[in-house]
């Protein structure tokens, strides 16, 4: 209808909502905006507004929204959508008339720090590239685990991402909420090309985590020795000592993986195998504790004293005996014998 009429006035077609701001889940519609429609008297007397959208399927229409305002924000919309929209006018009486149709498409969804991080865990440049291009995210956006996009490159061994990212102005020395940075765990996951990068772009051996554990203590835990060699002839220092258990990374080696190519590299570099942690224990008791053999081996052949005391006044051996450590056990009595045997020995017959 039209024409319908309101006493001696017509309800003239009314013209399409105006389209306003459209986001990718949102559309703004305006209608009468020069106020040619009746709005005069009490609101009961206002003609009325309603907006109707189509339904692609069923090729009909929904109300979506209906009262007296002229303007209403289209929300929870799908990205990259059309929508058509009219609107229909009525008076008090009932009678209406509608407008024709609009049809306007939600916009693409911005890019997020998903999609940075999604393209970074496919390694995906072009993605990545992509993303940056925008403008719009922060190259240095955390994730969910509060990881950098170069910290997930640099645990994945993705050298091109790197550079990208690195190009794009990321923080080299950024740290995750537990204090580690790419270069620790680049240095942990053996990468030793994205090691060299980060330390040509500005990362520091001095970092330290939350833990007070640098960059060696994290390549000693990964056990890779072309890291670790890299390390040593770059700077890295070899003793520096951990704010929690005191643990240097020869302790750590001796704690945890019992690496003994990982603590020769150390030792050679200067690594103090006497050195105490806050309990008094050296590198020899934590090996012999935690039953690694060989490098117990390699303690006690680069001089490691096996007559310190800790804080309780037990030596190595005691410590393994109480703890059942046999084998260990009967190394250390053997190193003990031959020095023994060594020391009764006449001067000319040692000579």
């Amino acid at each position: 209808m039209e024409n319908q009429k309101i006493g001696r006035c017509a309800i003239p077609k009314p013209p399409p909502p105006v389209v306003g701001n459209v986001t990718h889940h949102s559309i703004q519609l305006f209608w009468d905006l020069e106020n040619k429609l009746q709005r005069k008297g009490p609101q009961e007397q206002w003609l009325r507004y309603t907006i109707e959208e189509e339904d692609h399927k069923m090729h009909t229409y929904c109300i979506i929204y209906i009262g007296y305002g002229k303007q209403h924000v289209v929300e929870g919309l799908e990205p990259r959508t059309p929508y058509r929209y009219r609107l229909k006018v009525t008076n008090p009486a009932g009678e209406y008339a509608y407008s024709p149709s609009v049809s306007v498409s939600t916009t693409r969804q911005p890019m997020s720090g998903e999609d940075l991080h999604r393209a970074v865990s496919m390694n995906d440049e072009d993605g990545l590239l992509n993303v940056l291009q925008g403008g719009h995210i922060n190259v240095d956006t955390p994730d969910k685990l509060g990881f950098s996009a170069l910290m997930v490159a640099a645990q994945k061994g993705y050298t091109r991402l790197m550079k990208i990212l690195v190009e794009n102005g990321t923080d080299v020395n950024k740290k995750n909420g537990s204090g580690k940075d790419s270069l620790m765990l680049a240095c942990f996951c053996g990468h030793l090309d994205i090691v060299k990068f980060l330390r040509a772009n500005g990362a520091s051996w001095e970092a330290r985590d939350r833990g007070g554990c640098t960059a060696m203590h994290w390549a000693v835990d990964g056990g890779h020795c072309d890291v670790i060699a890299w390390m040593i002839n770059d700077g890295c220092k070899v003793d520096v000592k951990d704010a929690c258990l005191g643990w240097t990374p020869l302790m750590r080696v001796s704690a945890i993986t019992g690496n003994k190519d990982v603590a020769s590299l150390l030792i050679s570099a200067g690594a103090d195998v006497n050195v105490k942690d806050k309990d008094g224990k050296t590198p020899l008791m934590v090996a012999a504790l935690n039953n690694h053999e060989d490098l117990v081996q390699l303690l006690l052949e680069k001089e490691a004293d096996y007559s310190v005391t800790n804080e309780y006044g037990k030596c190595v051996l005691d410590m393994a005996r109480v703890f059942n450590r046999q084998n260990v056990v009967a190394l250390l009595e053997e190193r003990i014998k031959r020095l023994h045997r060594k020391v009764s020995l006449p001067s000319t017959a040692r000579s």
